[in-house]
């Protein structure tokens, strides 16, 4: 039986919690039952057992309707498992197929990452060229009815199911937006969602800009073809390069290291830790950078998550890449995806992950070199809507710190770099990139990366000409 790794926040619209038979694959992989036993009576165990068949008979020979038994019991599994935190949940067989179909880039929906908070779906990003982000719906956005109909009282895969349907159907959703006072009612046509995981152009003639959209399958070959094509396209005379991740919700554990490695030639990428210490790794990178140690700026918000943390974390603890914008969502857990009989899935946090220097960014984030707001009105601190907000979030444990070592590696002008785009900034527009004020700012850093890169190199070849070893 194969078991995939991923680092996902919340639940993509493809994907749905269930339950399942678990307890026998949860005993020999996830070392439960040993524990349970350890830390729990035999008798007590027996009786909440039995409390348990009590309640399942009562409401099947009681409750006003008749319900089917695979309902109650994957219901009260599904409960058993995301009462233990935001991440954890169970798959039904079409969730688990839907959540395969999903990491190989294309599924059906409205194209949302959301999560359950406090009885209400909660955006956590709007991916890219897709029905959602086309009507504005902005991560942290509060889904409070579906058709009319309120979400309080439905599982996330129940919300989740109702917001699929066929393409070309319509669906209305009311969302309740921070700092909006009424409700906004949005109506949507569903279309079959082809995820563009990355998207590329040259920036100021030759400086490389890729966005990454999700860490899915597809992401480190496309992200290593869109960088070969820029290459070329400026005549080898590139500048550097701006990896965009904000808004990522992040992905594949497997993606993140590969995404990381393209750029390092050495060190540890991330490590995990796990309840037992033989399930803890550690990945390190490969000898090859594949930019060649051009200047690097990674652009994130407080939408970028999970792996797309695992990379910021990575290049920032290493100075290899400056981070630009604001605080990251803060999610440092990792999902194991376990199959189970009857071809459905739990999805069950099995560990915290920890960047090189040995920060874990659980309800923390990673915090901008250089903080850049995206408008006036963005908050430039850590934002309410966050990992350490919602229900049951694990606590941040085992890291050697909690912040990055300060830099002493980036040009001066960093810090003249503004935190607020100026009062008469224009209104962004997803068609014309020049409105894109952090976007704006990360060029400006990268042409003084490379100029001061340019300056350090100058000086050596004097130094070698100096001392008699100039080429």
């Amino acid at each position: 039986m194969k078991f995939r790794t991923g680092l996902m926040i919340g639940a993509a619209f493809l994907a749905g919690v269930g339950a399942g038979p678990a307890s026998t694959l949860i005993a020999r992989h996830a070392g439960i039952a040993s524990a349970f036993a350890e830390e729990s009576d035999s008798s007590d165990t027996y009786r909440l057992l039995t409390l348990f068949g009590d309640v399942f008979e009562r409401i099947r020979a009681e409750y006003v309707e008749p319900v089917k038994d695979k309902d109650l019991i994957e219901n009260a599994i599904n409960g058993m498992l995301t009462g233990l935190d935001p991440h954890s949940s169970y798959m039904n067989a079409k969730a688990f197929r839907d959540m395969q179909v999903q990491t190989h880039g294309e599924f059906g929906g409205l194209g949302l990452e959301v999560t359950q908070d406090n009885g209400f779906v909660k955006v956590i990003s709007p991916i890219d060229d897709t029905p959602a982000s086309r009507a504005g719906i902005k991560a942290g956005d509060l889904i409070l009815t579906i058709d009319g109909h309120s979400v309080q009282g439905l599982t996330l895969n129940e919300a989740v199911d109702k917001m699929r349907g066929a393409p070309g159907s319509s669906i209305k959703l009311t969302i309740k937006r921070a700092n909006v006072d009424k409700p906004i009612n949005v109506t949507l046509t569903r279309e079959v969602i082809h995820i563009q995981v990355v998207k590329d152009r040259l920036e100021a003639g030759n400086i490389a800009y890729i966005r990454l959209t999700q860490f899915n399958e597809q992401s480190d070959p496309a992200l290593r073809a869109a960088f070969t094509k820029l290459q070329k396209q400026a005549g080898g005379k590139l500048r550097g390069v701006i990896l965009d991740l904000r808004n990522n919700p992040g992905g594949l554990l497997d993606q993140a290291v590969a995404v990381s490695d393209d750029f390092l030639n050495h060190g540890e990428i991330v490590s995990t830790r796990a309840r037992h210490t033989e399930d803890s790794n550690r990945w390190n990178a490969k000898e090859g950078d594949i930019t060649g140690g051009l200047p690097v700026v990674v652009l994130t918000n407080g939408g970028s998550a999970s792996a797309s943390e695992i990379v910021s974390g990575a290049l920032q603890d290493h100075h290899r890449a400056i981070i630009l914008g604001t605080r990251t969502f803060g999610k440092g857990s990792v999902q194991t995806v376990i199959p189970l009989p009857g071809n459905g899935a739990m999805r069950l946090t099995t560990a915290r992950y920890y960047t090189p220097s040995g920060r874990s960014i659980q309800g923390l984030g990673i915090q901008p070199d250089v903080p850049v707001a995206f408008t006036r009105t963005e908050e430039p601190h850590f934002l309410p809507d966050r990992e350490a907000d919602l229900n049951h979030a694990i606590t941040n444990s085992g890291g050697t710190t909690d912040k990055a070592a300060p830099r002493t590696d980036m040009p001066a002008m960093v810090h003249n770099v503004p935190t607020l785009p100026p009062e008469n900034w224009p209104k962004f527009d997803p068609a014309k990139p020049d409105t894109d004020f952090q976007l704006h700012e990360a060029i400006e850093v990268v042409k003084a990366m490379a100029q001061q890169k340019a300056g350090q190199s100058s000086d050596s070849n004097a130094g070698d000409a100096k001392s008699g070893k100039a080429n």
